[in-house]
């Protein structure tokens, strides 16, 4: 299939099918997409968790206000996390990266303040999040990308030091009667000529 009429049909899951479940080949599949995200001088300053534990990913669907049902029907849930430690984030650049890169980040971000620090880390985890829907696209493979989840909790619940969540995708397989899929409910979209300019 085109990628086209790919994004022609991918939607976001409003419903799964709790009985079919993503194979392991798949998961690792998704796992080493992830792996080669792009990022901003590759900084790569990101955790990716993939939850198929029932009982961890029922903790976390109760602290994901209206996701709840969807997280619990899914196959897995993957938690995408940047990393909230500048300190350790500047070790890993220094330790693997080149001088070029460690330069940009010196000259261009690293005199910001904290706070744009830390935005600049996390905006390269939602470049992964654009990655993986494509991919899971690809694969038939479901996806409800979700940032209707308590940080705190996720974290806690996560055990996660020196990162934080910042929104997790539910993936799995579609319950055939779920209404928001394309052949069901069309997709809405601005008019192109609103959005796109051609220069």
């Amino acid at each position: 299939m085109s990628f086209l009429n790919l994004a022609k049909s991918r939607y976001t899951t409003k419903k799964y099918n709790s009985n079919e479940k993503i194979t392991d080949e798949k998961i690792q599949q998704l796992k080493e997409i992830l792996h080669l995200s792009p990022s901003s001088i590759n900084s790569q300053p990101w955790k990716f968790t993939f939850v198929s534990d029932q009982k961890i990913k029922s903790k976390l669907a109760a602290v994901s206000y209206f996701n709840e049902q969807k997280i619990n029907q899914a196959s897995h849930l993957v938690v995408f996390s940047a990393i909230d430690d500048i300190g350790k984030f500047e070790t890993q650049i220094h330790q693997n990266l080149p001088q070029g890169a460690v330069g940009y980040y010196n000259e261009f971000i690293k005199i910001g303040s904290e706070t744009a620090i830390k935005s600049w880390l996390q905006h390269q985890v939602y470049l992964s999040l654009g990655f993986f829907l494509s991919a899971c696209a690809h694969m038939e493979i479901d996806s409800t990308p979700m940032e209707g989840i308590k940080t705190q909790e996720y974290k806690s619940i996560l055990k996660l030091e020196n990162y934080k969540p910042l929104f997790a995708v539910a993936i799995g397989y579609r319950n055939p009667e779920d209404g928001n899929q394309p052949t069901v409910k069309p997709k809405e979209r601005l008019q192109m000529q609103t959005v796109i300019d051609s220069l």
